[in-house]
């Protein structure tokens, strides 16, 4: 159905714009359609909306802009280009922001790639307790509880979520690299990886 109203093509398209920018997280097409509906008082047609979406995503391809637009999780999030992360960096850096501790981080792999999982088999896969990593992950919303397993106690199974995606800048569980991808370690890197845990 075509809109009543002619809009022009720059005034919808700053709209859309504007929405993407705003948002904290990932706007998906939905959430954009339901703004502009209520905005506009009807409904836009879903091929509209994609249509000014990717017109947004290749005018921001242009060297002149340090961000752009990008797919992720679901939805569209303005985000740093890659040749400015050094710089980014330093200023997160410099404001202290956390990091996720190598604990933290190897239990979020395990999850992410044996989902759903309980907590008691990631304790199995990582051979020490992961009560600690599970609750920070859960707190910082990169985990969620995505029910029980149907065996005795019905365990609490954990999986990824939104926020992991948008963590990572991935749109799916199926853009994280395949186990295989991952290169062996050499003897030499082994050797430079204990040196360094010896320092820590």
């Amino acid at each position: 159905m075509q809109p009543k109203i002619r809009l022009s093509l720059n005034y919808l398209r700053a709209h859309i714009e504007a929405l993407i920018f705003c948002a904290q997280e990932p706007i998906t097409l939905i959430d954009i359609a339901k703004s502009l509906k209520e905005l506009l008082g009807e409904e836009l047609p879903d091929r509209v909306i994609l249509e000014h979406v990717s017109h947004l995503i290749s005018k921001y391809e242009d060297d002149q802009y340090a961000f752009g637009i990008s797919s992720i999780a679901g939805g569209y999030q303005f985000l740093t280009k890659p040749a400015y992360e050094k710089t980014v960096n330093i200023l997160l850096n410099q404001t202290s922001r956390r990091r996720l501790s190598r604990t933290a981080l190897e239990t979020l792999a395990i999850i992410a790639y044996r989902q759903p999982i309980t907590k008691t088999q990631v304790e199995l896969l990582r051979g020490v307790g992961a009560d600690y990593a599970i609750q920070k992950l859960l707190e910082k919303e990169l985990i969620a509880v995505k029910g029980r397993a149907k065996t005795p106690g019905r365990p609490v199974l954990y999986g990824t979520s939104d926020k992991f995606m948008q963590y990572f800048g991935i749109n799916s569980i199926d853009d994280l690299p395949l186990p295989e991808d991952f290169a062996p370690a050499t003897p030499a890197s082994v050797t430079t990886l204990k040196e360094s845990e010896d320092e820590d």
